[in-house]
């Protein structure tokens, strides 16, 4: 019930060290005719990772649209009230909303997209106040294991869908592989929880890269928001790096690949996760833009519709550009995805007062969303199922920038829209 709940929150808020300062709580929560379920979002507004949260009100607007006439659970309506908060692409902030929203608000779910500096600390705040928590928009190794997660126990609250490296590496070596340029690869992987997993020896992209037949050469972590990037360009061009991969923020990119054009070094093809996925940072680049790669995980092209509103992925695309007037970006799909499957929880739930209802409703679901099969049934490890992944190639058309799909062996439903084109 939740007063029980409210109890318990007041203990652990009590007796554990959490990230955010102690809120007040409430005995119990009145409920109108028609109760209300309240869902927590955390995503970055502000700060560097920005460019994930660009549609969310798009994306909310919708959302709430389609709850406006509540969800029916156990043949009575229930009324949805999102909470949104920024974390400002700060871990600690990340926490500390995510704590006001489960100890202030009293959020009956929590949600959080958008990199393991958003998807982790949010998580971390559920499992230890027992919320139920659904996760995207981050390989699923830097969400478990950087979360200290022990495969065959896995986590009690906190769930996440999304691709994992090996997806990617299997999505930039189909890439890769028909280029036709030598297999040189330079390494760019910062110190931080993406960075660190990427650039891992045994879960990151070394070992296949090697079995592959590819050389990689990584100078090291990098600080994020480095202003000098002459070392690993240096070591690139001593190794005659010909591809030049990793996970980057925007601006981090932005430095290297300028430094790079007045230090002499041209690789002929670049695909960096993260940094690459907006269409702002490669217009900001101008035609240096033009030919950088990266994975995509959705995109108008993908056969998916939603389960609740029966949007087909280009209608939603189509219609982020006509209420912006800004091209669709990739973190749209899934910021929608989130919500279909808190839909498909919540109707499904045996009971929408008790925490543990609700949690034990997620692990069940198998749903086909805007971004595909949600499933955690048929995941790669606990708590955890995965979204089909492709590559894609920024190509310049008159003055405007479009991301093409080149590569989808290991999702060959999704189509390839143009050929992989060499930089320079």
């Amino acid at each position: 019930m939740k007063s029980i709940r409210s109890s318990r929150r007041s203990f652990l808020a009590g007796s554990a060290a959490l990230l955010a300062a102690p809120a007040i709580l409430t005995s119990t929560r009145a409920y109108a005719a028609t109760p209300t379920l309240r869902v927590g979002h955390v995503s970055p507004r502000t700060g560097p990772l920005a460019g994930f949260a660009e549609a969310d009100e798009f994306v909310l607007a919708g959302i709430q649209e389609a709850f406006a006439g509540g969800i029916e659970n156990n043949g009575k309506a229930w009324n949805v009230e999102i909470i949104s908060k920024d974390s400002q692409s700060n871990p600690n902030r990340a926490a500390e909303v995510a704590a006001d929203l489960i100890l202030g608000d009293e959020v009956d779910i929590i949600v959080a997209a958008s990199t393991p500096d958003t998807v982790n600390p949010v998580s971390d705040q559920a499992e230890v106040n027992e919320v139920p928590c659904i996760t995207t928009d981050c390989p699923w190794q830097p969400y478990f294991f950087g979360r200290n997660g022990v495969p065959g126990e896995g986590f009690q609250s906190t769930y996440h869908f999304f691709w994992g490296l090996e997806d990617v590496i299997g999505a930039f070596l189909g890439m890769w592989d028909q280029s036709g340029v030598t297999k040189t690869v330079g390494g760019l992987f910062p110190n931080d929880a993406d960075g660190n997993a990427w650039g891992d020896a045994e879960l990151g992209l070394p070992k296949p890269l090697a079995q592959a037949g590819y050389t990689l050469t990584d100078p090291g972590r990098y600080q994020p928001l480095s202003d000098d990037f002459s070392n690993q360009i240096a070591a690139f061009k001593s190794a005659s790096c010909e591809i030049v991969t990793g996970n980057m923020i925007p601006p981090d990119f932005g430095t290297f690949w300028s430094q790079s054009a007045q230090q002499g070094f041209n690789p002929k093809v670049v695909t960096i996760g993260k940094a690459l996925l907006f269409p702002s940072v490669i217009e900001a680049l101008g035609d240096r833009g033009d030919g950088l790669s990266s994975e995509v995980w959705w995109s108008p092209n993908h056969p998916f519709s939603s389960s609740l509103t029966g949007t087909s992925s280009k209608e939603l695309a189509d219609g982020y550009r006509a209420a912006s007037g800004r091209p669709w970006t990739q973190p749209i799909g899934f910021k929608h995805a989130l919500f279909e499957v808190v839909a498909d929880v919540v109707r499904r739930a045996e009971d929408l007062e008790d925490y543990e209802a609700i949690t034990a409703a997620i692990p069940e679901t198998n749903l086909d969303t805007i971004v595909g099969t949600v499933n955690w049934a048929d995941g790669p490890i606990n708590n955890v199922t995965k979204t089909p992944l492709v590559a894609g190639q920024w190509q310049k058309e008159g003055d405007a920038f479009d991301l093409k799909i080149v590569a989808n062996s290991a999702a060959p439903n999704i189509p390839v829209t143009a050929d992989l084109k060499l930089l320079g």
